[in-house]
């Protein structure tokens, strides 16, 4: 094995010494550097680019070679080299590059080139994403960029970290990828040599997605099918690159904001490929500028080889500028046999006679795509995409799971972070610069300084040694062994009107089982938990110690949850008020909403996923329940102690909800369907893809009478469905409907009604689809029927945001309509409005409520944007 690894030492140290290669400088025509533009080796298909003085060096085994020089905005120059054991020296001076206008005059019987362009380009798109079988490739990324700005709430804590304005943070990777048809891709990562975070800025989402599909990274791209709906585009001129006729088109989004394009995109006439890219887009305050260079492939696909983006943004007080530059290299592609690489498409807009021609002679129902393209060259724009998207679909049903549109891998190599400064000077496009140099030298320092910091500490993944007597109060987390921790949870409480101030007191116990599959280290492994959590609760007011034992165990299809002790519970089991909602409504207003009751419990939860699509869930519990009555009237301003209402919930169905200690057994089970389910695979795990399927719900509930001391006797039947509905970027709509009936509701008490998701405090936090803003929480529960139907639009473009500048700030709106029938509700129904992403995070809406179509009340609620996921139960 030693002699071995000495000859292959001896080989790399050889081929060192013989390696040779291209160097020089790229300038512009007025002498100005070029820096990042493009160089391309056509005899490896590699893409490399200059420094910020222009500098170029490339390393080349002897041999013959083409190379292209490419900038945005100069033409191309082609020079070949011969490269023996010494690097040539290469200077090249790219002219600007002169536009050739086509004599047209635009008015209203003419409309402008570019649209004939786009069409036939557009047309083409979803065939470039069908003509490559599978390619692999090279890609280099680097990143560096700073924080300019921000909050100085939190300049104490950065500075500790070593984080100052002008601390330059740099990553380098290089990963070897892998495209297989329809939609596999893979990454594997075999480099990296990273310093700080990118604060989210990185461009990967643009590097490895594609403009030729109708969305890349959450956004519109100019070559979607539905790409005149949201962008107009101009005609700029032509010019000659190489052999290569190439449009250049300026795309104007119809309405800025987010989510769309805005800039000039060049295409390549009669291959209707992209030639390059110069883009600028915004999303959620961060604003990316990027310009893209493609080549042709061995002379068959244009892929890109060149890639910049310049980010920066404003994100919560955070202020930030990063750059980054990509370049692929070593491209092999394998294109599709079964399409023909040569086609004219003809517009049927513009050439009407030709496209009636091609229609009367090939057009054929039920037509595949490689049978109508053998039989003629000719297709129209029209005929293309549809015979593309057929084409697709059938491609789509041959797959082993054609309900996946996407699938990729993503892995590090072991040895990707041990890589040597002799590695990475072999594989940068270009050398490292003065700042890039120095930014690398201080992370180092910082880097060691906090490494040594936290040396010794291996009972937990925190800055203290162990367990301190502080953590009782402040909590903590602490590492038992690799599979086990053990946790402090924070101390939490709160007030209500029952028990006064309390305090929560958690700890738990997390034990993971994980099985690797030894055949496919790709595959993610499979993982069981297991969490044992006991809580205790004191009630100063009422002077009363309460608590609950929890263990949950999860495995990846499957969750069992088994809980019991002595503990309060909203007569809604589904929590409508949150805590803190609660005590600042309670302390602050003297409204005390939350009604409450005491249970001894136990109770079992079980959740089994099948084939992706379904779902089934059941449980089991048995309670003692309480009554409990107000214990305080304390609050902030004393004039609030009248307001208090007695904790007893107010319903239109029951004279008095007073109840008798009583004993209830349920049982209920229900189920979950999926049946149109859409999924994206990473890793080997399935994910489910938005906004594909409805979902469907059927569930019942048994309250089962003289089992186990029970007085409760009900069965309750319900049914929902809920969906989402994504109209491009111009909006959303989400609907959920939920309907339902007690066939039998011989014994029950006012929690086991059926509850509604009701609010009457200035504060929204359960799901805005699916909960009324203005409805009073217990008032019109029901032991009868009940239809709940609520609809939700999300506007990119209605009133405020018709401004730019509103749009530009990630401001949308919404209107919404929550209905609810019940024996007693008298049609109640609620119109809102709603302006979200107010400062990123904020939504703020308007409704008023009908009763028969009749004037109620109106209010304004606070909410989280809805752009934003927050779990808000406890």
């Amino acid at each position: 094995m030693k002699q071995i690894y000495s000859v292959l030492i001896f080989q790399f140290i050889a081929f060192s010494a013989l390696a040779g290669g291209v160097k020089g400088v790229i300038k512009s025509d007025d002498g100005n550097v070029l820096p990042y533009a493009s160089i391309y080796v056509k005899q490896t298909g590699s893409g490399s680019a200059t420094d910020l003085q222009g500098k170029y060096e490339i390393q080349l085994p002897p041999g013959h070679y083409d190379l292209v020089f490419q900038f945005l905005g100069y033409e191309s120059v082609n020079r070949s080299v011969d490269i023996t054991s010494d690097f040539v020296v290469l200077d090249v001076i790219l002219k600007t590059q002169v536009m050739m206008l086509q004599t047209v005059t635009v008015n209203a019987q003419k409309e402008d080139p570019a649209y004939t362009i786009m069409r036939k380009a557009i047309a083409k798109a979803k065939y470039h994403t069908q003509q490559i079988d599978k390619y692999t490739a090279k890609v280099y990324i680097k990143g560096k960029g700073k924080l300019t700005d921000y909050p100085w709430l939190a300049k104490r804590a950065l500075e500790k970290e070593g984080i100052t304005k002008d601390r330059l943070f740099i990553s380098e990777s290089v990963s070897e990828i892998k495209y297989t048809r329809p939609k596999k891709f893979e990454e594997k990562v075999i480099a990296v040599y990273t310093q700080g975070k990118d604060r989210n800025t990185s461009p990967n989402g643009y590097v490895f997605g594609s403009f030729y599909e109708p969305e890349i990274n959450e956004m519109v791209t100019p070559l979607s099918p539905a790409a005149f709906s949201y962008y107009k585009f101009e005609y700029l001129g032509s010019f000659k690159d190489q052999k290569y006729e190439i449009s250049k088109i300026k795309v104007i989004p119809r309405s800025k904001g987010d989510n769309v394009f805005d800039g000039v995109i060049y295409i390549v006439e009669d291959w209707w490929s992209i030639h390059s890219l110069d883009l600028n887009a915004s999303k959620l305050g961060v604003k990316v500028h990027m310009k893209s260079i493609y080549n042709p492939i061995e002379d068959k696909a244009w892929l890109p080889v060149s890639q910049q983006f310049f980010v920066n943004g404003r994100v919560f007080g955070f202020e930030f500028e990063f750059n980054y530059l990509a370049t692929v290299k070593d491209y092999k592609i394998t294109l599709n046999p079964n399409l023909p690489l040569e086609m004219t498409i003809i517009d049927e807009k513009l050439e009407k006679a030709q496209a009636k021609e091609v229609k009367s002679k090939f057009s054929k129902k039920g037509q595949q795509l490689q049978q109508r393209l053998a039989e003629g060259k000719d297709v129209t724009n029209k005929e293309l995409r549809q015979l593309v998207k057929e084409y697709e679909k059938e491609e789509q049903k041959k797959t082993k799971e054609p309900e996946v549109i996407s699938e990729t891998s993503f892995k590090v190599d072991s040895l990707a972070y041990k890589k040597d400064s002799t590695f990475w000077a072999d594989i940068r496009p270009a050398p490292l610069d003065k700042e890039e140099v120095r930014g690398y030298k201080k992370n180092d320092s910082i880097s060691t300084v906090q490494r040594k910091r936290e040396e010794g500490d291996s009972l937990k993944p925190s800055k203290s040694k162990g367990f301190q007597l502080k953590d009782i109060v402040l909590g903590d987390r602490y590492r038992i062994n690799e599979t086990s921790d053990f946790q402090i949870h924070t101390p939490f409480g709160g007030f209500n009107t029952v028990e006064g101030w309390n305090l929560i007191y958690k700890t738990s116990y997390y034990k993971r089982w994980v099985k690797r599959d030894t055949s496919d280290s790709d595959k993610r492994p499979d993982v069981k938990r297991l969490e044992i959590t006991p809580i205790g609760r004191y009630a100063f007011s009422r002077k009363v110690l309460s608590g609950l034992m929890r263990v949950d165990y999860r495995t990846r299809t499957s969750r069992l949850t088994v809980e019991g002790g002595k503990y309060i519970q909203q007569y809604n089991d589904a929590d409508p008020i949150h805590p803190i909602v609660n005590d600042i409504t309670s302390l602050f207003l003297g409204d005390n909403f939350m009604k409450l009751y005491e249970r001894n419990f136990v109770e079992a939860n079980y959740r089994k996923r099948f084939d992706d699509k379904y779902t089934f869930r059941s449980s089991l519990t048995w309670a003692r329940r309480q009554e409990l009555f107000n214990t305080t009237d304390y609050t902030f301003f004393k004039k609030n102690k009248e307001d208090y209402t007695p904790n007893a919930p107010i319903n239109n169905e029951l004279n008095d909800t007073a109840f008798p200690t009583n004993t209830a057994f349920t049982v209920a089970v229900g189920l979950e369907a999926r049946p149109w389910q859409k999924y994206r695979i990473r890793n080997g795990q399935k994910f489910r893809a938005d906004n594909t399927s409805p979902l469907f719900t059927l569930d019942y509930k048994k309250g089962v009478d003289g089992l186990l001391g029970s007085e409760v006797n009900f069965d309750q039947m319900e049914i929902g469905v809920k969906h989402g509905i994504k109209l491009g970027i111009r909006g959303k709509l989400d609907v959920a409907l939920k309907a339902g009936k007690f066939f039998n509701a011989d014994k029950l008490y006012l929690m086991d009604y059926q509850h509604f998701l009701g609010n009457r405090t200035p504060f929204v936090t359960t799901d805005p689809v699916g909960s009324f803003r203005l409805l009073d929480y217990y008032q019109y529960s029901t032991r009868d029927q009940y239809f709940t139907a609520n609809v939700h639009y999300h506007f990119r473009k209605f009133l405020v945001t018709r401004f730019p500048i509103v749009r530009l700030t990630g401001i949308t709106e919404n209107v919404f309509v929550n209905y609810l029938a019940t024996p007693t509700s008298k049609n109640y129904t609620e119109l809102g409005y709603g302006i979200d992403g107010i400062f990123r995070i904020l939504r703020l809406e308007f409704a008023a409520a009908f009763q028969d179509g009749k004037y109620l009340n109106n209010g304004f609620r606070i909410g989280v944007a809805t752009s934003i996921v927050i779990n808000f139960s406890d």
